[in-house]
């Protein structure tokens, strides 16, 4: 029993020293594994700490390539065939004259120095309408033909006072004759003398009444030769070399006396006739030069100012100004509305550029500059402009190649990198 007891408490110590040998093991075997792992472990396996100074370097790297980063997105790439399918022209940075200029509208209307009113001189039924509106005229040209018994009458009367006036010019050289020769009394001489004197009157009443109707002398010789149909013909005539720009009369139609039947105005020169406010008109002068533009297709074209008005209208409160214009082409028709550019002020920039070269971008002007990379928005300062051009004062030097048309496309490229570079 005593043995037995023996072996079974000698066997549970075993037992118990096995187990905690066990417990034991287990965590220092792994534990030694551990260091023995970390002392074999390679330099590129586990990251070993940095001292301060690489750390600083590192960042340092960081924010240059942030900048780096940062300036390209300030260059827009462009090939060159999307460049030029864009429309965006290139121009060269150069010095100029900024002209200080003064716009003003207008209206374009016919030189009345050269413009006619024809007015019918006689009643009569139209027989005839040679000219038509949009025709040209030469001075002399026959623009229609009337019928009128006035002038039948008017000629009748002066053929009449021809006659007269040869009879009573031969009457009274006869009794001149008999009267110095005593042959004839005074009486007769001095009757026959009175009736030439009558007849000589009424001969240049004749004569000047058609005269006034547009007869010429040349006509009025051959008239004796004519036949008698052509008395009551009546020939309205162009007074001067022109365009028709108004009919009023057609074939049938009866006409007065002071019938208004054609307008006929030289279209060669025209005038533009501009509205000036009171405080501008210390920049106008008789002579000066004045730009017309009227847009597309008309090009811009250069007048002279030949009028400056005394008074200020009532009704626009504005003082009157009319500029003369060539219109060799007939481009420039009456009615058509104008704007004009008078130069008040010019002075010399170092460097010029149009106004639609500059946008606005993070509230700075900025030009695109071209360079081997593409174009760069480059800030500029701006000077003195006017309506179309600027000076540019710092940012772009004279010789440097830029951007002139078309550069919202350019802003807005660029934009769009900027938005993708942030994402």
């Amino acid at each position: 029993m005593k043995s037995t007891t023996t072996r079974l408490l000698a066997a549970v110590i075993l037992g118990s020293l096995a187990l905690g040998v066990w417990y034991l093991g287990i965590p220092l075997v792994s534990a030694q594994k551990v260091r023995d792992t970390q002392q074999h472990e390679t330099p590129g396996q586990k990251e070993k700490p940095k001292p301060r100074g690489a750390r600083e370097q590192s960042t340092v790297k960081g924010q240059e390539q942030e900048e780096h980063g940062h300036d390209e997105e300030k260059i827009v790439r462009l090939p060159e065939a999307k460049r030029k399918e864009l429309g965006i022209e290139v121009a060269a940075a150069q010095p100029g004259s900024l002209k200080t200029q003064l716009s003003l509208t207008g209206t374009v209307s016919v030189n009345t120095d050269r413009f006619v009113r024809i007015v019918s001189r006689i009643p009569g039924v139209v027989r005839e309408v040679r000219k038509n509106l949009g025709d040209p005229v030469r001075a002399g040209d026959v623009m229609a033909v009337i019928d009128s018994r006035e002038l039948a009458d008017a000629k009748g009367a002066y053929l009449a006072a021809t006659e007269r006036m040869t009879l009573t010019a031969e009457t009274f050289q006869r009794e001149k004759d008999l009267w110095e020769k005593k042959i004839s009394p005074a009486e007769d001489y001095f009757k026959a003398k009175q009736a030439h004197a009558e007849a000589r009157i009424e001969l240049r009443l004749a004569k000047q009444k058609l005269i006034a109707l547009g007869f010429a002398d040349a006509s009025l010789k051959q008239l004796a030769s004519e036949p008698e149909a052509s008395l009551t013909r009546y020939e309205i005539v162009a007074p001067l070399a022109g365009t028709v720009i108004e009919k009023r009369l057609n074939v049938g139609e009866f006409v007065k006396d002071d019938t208004e039947v054609f307008n006929v105005a030289d279209l060669r020169t025209v005038w533009v006739n501009l509205n000036v406010p009171p405080t501008d008109l210390l920049f106008v002068e008789k002579g000066q030069r004045v730009h017309i533009s009227a847009g597309a297709p008309l090009p811009e074209v250069e007048g002279k100012i030949s009028y400056i008005g005394a008074v200020v209208a009532e009704d626009t409160r504005t003082v009157p100004v009319r500029a003369e214009l060539p219109n060799p082409d007939g481009r420039w028709r009456p009615g058509l509305f104008v704007t004009a550019r008078l130069t008040t002020k010019e002075t010399t920039a170092s460097v010029l550029i149009p106004k639609a070269a500059i946008q606005t971008i993070e509230n700075t002007p900025t030009v695109f500059v071209q360079t081997h990379e593409g174009f760069e928005a480059r800030p500029v300062t701006l000077g003195q402009s006017n309506e179309t051009h600027t000076e540019i004062t710092a940012g772009l030097a004279a010789g440097e190649a830029y951007a002139a048309t078309e550069t919202f496309v350019l802003k807005a490229e660029l934009a769009k990198g900027e938005a993708e570079h942030q994402h």
